[in-house]
């Protein structure tokens, strides 16, 4: 433990009685003591606080911002010059054989892009922009912790600091003074609830989280329920359900390519991987990602391989992420199937220790977005 970096929040956590684990190379609370299940179920009904300061909080710069944004272009298949001031986007790094490096949350702050990447892929990240972005500055900004603020209640929290809150939509990004300090606010977030994500500078970290606290609506959230939050929210977890061998096409991620990036649009291609890419786009892919629904009490977790007969025969996929599903109440679980096998309605069979488990082909999310959009 003593090897592992600390949050700005890390007293905090230990205070409220935070579990610690090491995570992306953290310390960081998986859990607090009312545990996972009722952390969870409060996201959903009221609001968590979460401790998201691992993230990478990038800054990128250049002779101006159509300039900046052309060349992340070649590295991120999303339009990014066309994105308005004080918005937010949704991407992804690619390679050269169309897997995803990261995926990540970009905006246009109007001098400059501010990105949020992914803590175990971050130092990577800058060295892959700072290699192939030329005549562009990239920071990662060390001095500034990073809080989500999730839930059905978080507007209403939050803009007890703020009226201005009121008026962002989903995916806006604005710099927001509360508590007398700039903060820098999206509204955005990881569970499928409405919700807003805080940068604020790190030595006003605990302040803040303590002033969110004092509301009897907000509890802190671990690393236990964001997972289970994610997993019934349908979305992807790098290094798991995501990967360098994974295209966006695979992870149904192709709603994220504006139609100008793609094959035939004004702006299309001339970033890495685009051949696979706009293959599989027009062929499809060999595998989709699926939501998978156990028939029995069982989750199906992580790595257990799926086939399409109850006797073992035929290997048509795997499960990358799975668990239980509080709000949903019972076991969810996705993955990748052949395409020809990813069918919503069809049933498979899980190998959870040495027998085979029906499932069915579901769609994603389990819980319906309660975005406010």
């Amino acid at each position: 433990m003593s090897e592992l970096l600390k949050t700005p929040l890390h007293a905090l956590h230990v205070s409220n009685g935070g579990k610690m684990v090491p995570f992306a190379g953290y310390e960081m609370p998986v859990q607090y003591k009312d545990g996972v299940l009722r952390e969870h179920l409060h996201c959903r009904k009221y609001v968590g606080l979460f401790d998201v300061s691992h993230m990478g909080q990038v800054i990128i710069k250049g002779k101006n911002i159509t300039d900046v944004a052309r060349s992340l272009e070649t590295l991120i298949p999303i339009s990014i010059a066309n994105l308005n001031e004080g918005r937010q986007r949704y991407g992804f790094f690619t390679n050269v054989s169309g897997g995803i490096i990261d995926d990540l949350m970009l905006s246009n702050r109007g001098d400059h892009i501010f990105m949020v990447i992914n803590a175990a892929c971050k130092h990577a990240d800058i060295a892959h922009m700072r290699e192939h972005m030329a005549g562009v500055e990239v920071e990662l900004i060390e001095n500034r912790a990073l809080l989500a603020l999730q839930g059905p209640m978080a507007e209403k929290i939050l803009s007890n600091f703020n009226i201005n809150i009121k008026d962002m939509q989903f995916m806006d990004i604005s710099t927001i003074n509360i508590l007398g300090v700039d903060c820098w606010v999206s509204r955005s977030g990881y569970t499928g609830e409405d919700g807003f994500e805080i940068s604020v500078p790190s030595e006003k970290a605990i302040k803040l989280s303590e002033a969110l606290l004092k509301f009897e609506e907000v509890k802190l959230i671990g690393l236990g329920a964001r997972d289970s939050l994610r997993l019934e929210a349908g979305l992807c977890l790098y290094g798991h359900d995501i990967n360098s061998d994974t295209s966006p096409i695979e992870a149904g991620l192709l709603w994220a390519i504006q139609k100008s990036r793609r094959k035939g649009g004004q702006d299309a291609g001339n970033f890495f991987g685009e051949q696979r890419i706009f293959k599989e786009i027009e062929n499809g892919p060999d595998k989709k990602r699926v939501g998978i629904k156990p028939l029995g009490r069982a989750p199906m977790r992580e790595e257990t391989v799926l086939f399409s007969d109850s006797a073992g025969n035929e290997n048509i996929g795997k499960i990358t992420s799975g668990g239980f599903g509080p709000t949903f109440e019972g076991p969810v679980s996705m993955g990748y199937v052949s395409s020809k096998h990813a069918v919503i309605g069809a049933q498979v069979f899980g190998e959870v220790r040495g027998k085979f488990l029906p499932a069915l082909i579901v769609a994603l999310p389990f819980v319906k977005a309660n975005f406010k959009r």
